[in-house]
Formats: structure tokens, C-alpha cells, sequence
């Protein structure tokens, strides 16, 4: 184990971070994505720091493969554009650069100044951009080319002891994002790290927080809850902390009034956790499916409905506001809920004419 340090105003030294060698993180160069270490490689064969960053490296000490390697470092937008040809910039306030390596895309970041508090747009320091990130387990840097991981932290500690610790401190953290709340609880429930008692209640106290956040925000959250393979251990985690009302109002509410609904709900998350980890690029509305599929047994007596062909669509389009409606605010693409109604109402023998395709010119006005 190695020791960075800086010193204070009077000169003396001042440990900064805890530096672990690949004997002690164990973590295999292997596992790392090959692209992603041409990235850090060549940022510091233009004189500038690199790291892999924040999940990436939490995954990785843990033993899982991570999904995205994004990368920080101290060279600015515009350098590290002139570096990558491949790459573009992106963001109004705080810019960021993809560097895009046929379909993966790497984020690739400037470090952050605390300057404007955790929310903040100006660049700083490693120093600064660490105590900006929200929990010890995802602050940690990781450098691919020395196979070291600098934690300033505690990061890798809290992930042996298994507890999700914040960074920012806890009258801020939800007060700046209060998407973080979130975070914690899927941080909880995908890595089987505890939340304590003092985070689970300031969760609590904090979940109104959550009901000005812009639907599009709380889509891309649940989208990656439904993906994750783990829904039902993070709904439940998030149900405990009473933050699942402001997801999902009406299933919340449902489930308050019926334990049968709940247990039928949580047993279809169960079945959509399994598909997720067994299906490769499951597409959204299969996941949508286990989510409303109980709902709609709940609209009508299916088998008492007619179900003709002149009917079909009438319980098409009653099923289809339904649903709509029930998984607000989340807001999926139409195409993927129109998919998980289809599937439902097949299952009650409910016959209905394929969609039409859309023309291009169609779809570009949709997007």
C-alpha cells in the first residue's frame, strides 16, 4: 500500500489518499476494456492524468464486469478533442467529450472544481472532483497503466465492509440531486451493501425531493433499474425507504391497498430479473411487460370480455391509455409500450392486426 500526500500551509506533510497495487485490488488487467485503456494510454502520452472512474472500478474490485469504463482527467474538452478524432463534445453547462470506438462510446471527463458546491460546472483538481462524488464506492480512480487504484475516500473499505457511505455531506447530498437517493438504494441492492441507519433516514426525510425531478430523469433511472437484473432487490430497497411512490405513484399505490397485488408484483419482477440476466439485449418492452401485466388482469374480467375483431381494437386502445397512465411519469418510447400491451392482451386471446411501419420521414419526427 502507498501513501499520497500533499502538505499543509505550514509545510508539513498531510495524507491525501491511499494508493492499493494490483497484489492488494486484485483487480485483472484483463477485465479491463482494451479501448479504454488506448484512452488513459494516450491522454498521458500527452502529458495529461487519466483514471477509469466511479462504477468501473467499484464492479471491478468487486468481481463483476462493468458495463461502461468512464474515464476522467485533467485535460480540457476542447484538448482531449484535438487528441481523439473520434470523439465529440457534448453538454451545454459542463462539457463532456464521447470518444467513440465503433458502437461503444467512452464519457470522458475534465475534473470538477467544488467551487459551485456537488452540482458544479467549473474544472478543478483530483482533489476537488473526488469530494464531489456522491458515495465512497464510487469515488475511487483507477489507473490501468500502473494497475493502481487512489482512494481519498475510504471507497475501498466501505465496499469489503459492504455499506453504501456518502462523499457529499448529508444536509446537501439529496438537497443538490436528489436522483442520488436512487443511486444509493440501487448502489445497496446491486453490490449487497448495507445503507445506514442515518442515509436510510435521511432518505426518508428527503423523498419529496424526488416530485419536481423531470420525467425524462426518472425514466432514464427506472429504465436502468429494469436493465440492471436486480429489480426486484432495488424496488424493494426503494419501497423500504419510501422513495417508490415518487417512480411509480399508481403501482405504489396499489400495492398499499392489496398484499396480493404486491406479492404479484414482486413475483413479476422476479421474472423479469431472470429474463434480463438470461436474455442478451432484451428489448424494453419485454421489460415493460412484467411491469403492467398485472395491472391489466386487474381492468376487467378478461374472460367474460368479447373479444371480435371489432372489439379488439376498442381493448386495445382502453388497455393502452390505461397503462400509459399507470407507468407515469416514467415515459418509454411508444413503440416499446405499444410492444408490452400486445403481449399482454395475446395472452387473453385478444387478437389484434400488426402495427403499420412508419415511414422514415415518421420516424425522424418522432425522435
Amino acid at each position: 500500500m502507498l501513501i499520497r500526500y500533499s502538505t499543509d500551509e505550514k509545510g508539513n506533510p498531510v495524507q491525501q489518499a491511499v494508493i492499493y497495487t494490483k497484489e492488494e485490488h486484485k483487480i485483472p488487467l484483463s477485465e479491463i476494456d482494451l479501448d479504454a485503456i488506448t484512452i488513459v494510454r494516450r491522454l498521458n502520452d500527452y502529458g495529461f492524468t487519466a483514471y477509469i472512474v466511479g462504477g468501473a472500478v467499484r464492479d471491478l474490485i468487486v468481481g463483476r464486469t462493468p458495463k461502461d469504463f468512464d474515464i476522467v482527467t485533467d485535460a480540457t474538452p476542447s484538448r482531449i478533442k484535438k487528441i481523439f478524432h473520434n470523439s465529440r463534445i457534448i453538454g451545454k453547462r459542463f462539457r463532456l467529450v464521447h470518444v467513440i470506438f465503433g458502437q461503444k462510446i467512452f464519457e470522458v471527463s475534465t475534473f470538477r472544481s467544488i467551487c459551485d458546491g456537488s452540482v458544479g460546472n467549473v474544472f478543478g483538481t483530483i482533489e476537488e472532483d473526488v469530494k464531489r462524488r456522491d458515495f465512497t464506492l464510487n469515488a475511487l480512480y483507477y489507473d490501468p497503466i500502473k494497475e493502481q487504484v487512489i482512494d481519498y475516500v475510504g471507497g475501498v473499505e466501505d465496499i469489503k465492509k459492504g455499506i453504501v457511505k456518502p462523499v457529499i455531506p448529508l444536509d446537501v447530498i439529496f438537497e443538490d440531486d436528489p436522483v442520488r437517493m436512487l443511486r444509493a438504494v440501487k448502489y445497496s441492492a446491486t453490490t449487497h451493501s448495507i445503507l445506514p441507519r442515518n442515509l436510510k433516514k435521511k432518505i426518508r426525510q428527503s423523498s419529496n425531493l424526488l416530485s419536481p425531478v423531470s420525467p425524462s430523469r426518472l425514466t432514464e433511472e427506472l429504465i436502468k433499474i429494469l436493465n440492471s437484473g436486480h429489480s426486484y432487490d432495488i424496488i424493494s430497497q426503494a419501497m423500504d425507504v419510501d422513495i417508490y411512490e415518487y417512480l411509480q405513484p399508481a403501482a405504489t399505490s396499489l400495492m398499499e391497498d392489496s398484499k396480493n397485488y404486491r406479492k404479484k408484483y414482486f413475483e413479476s419482477l422476479l421474472a423479469m430479473d431472470e429474463k434480463v440476466q438470461t436474455t442478451l439485449d432484451l428489448r424494453l418492452g419485454e421489460k415493460l411487460y412484467f411491469i403492467i401485466r398485472d395491472f391489466v388482469a386487474s381492468l376487467t374480467d378478461w374472460n367474460a370480455e368479447i373479444k371480435t375483431s371489432a372489439q379488439a381494437a376498442e381493448l386495445y386502445k382502453r388497455t393502452w391509455a390505461s397503462c400509459r397512465n399507470f407507468v407515469l411519469p416514467m415515459n418509454p418510447q411508444r413503440s416499446e409500450l405499444d410492444f408490452a400491451v400486445r403481449k399482454v392482451l395475446s395472452e387473453y386471446g385478444v387478437q389484434l392486426k400488426n402495427p403499420k411501419k412508419k415511414h422514415k420521414y415518421q420516424l425522424s419526427a418522432d425522435k
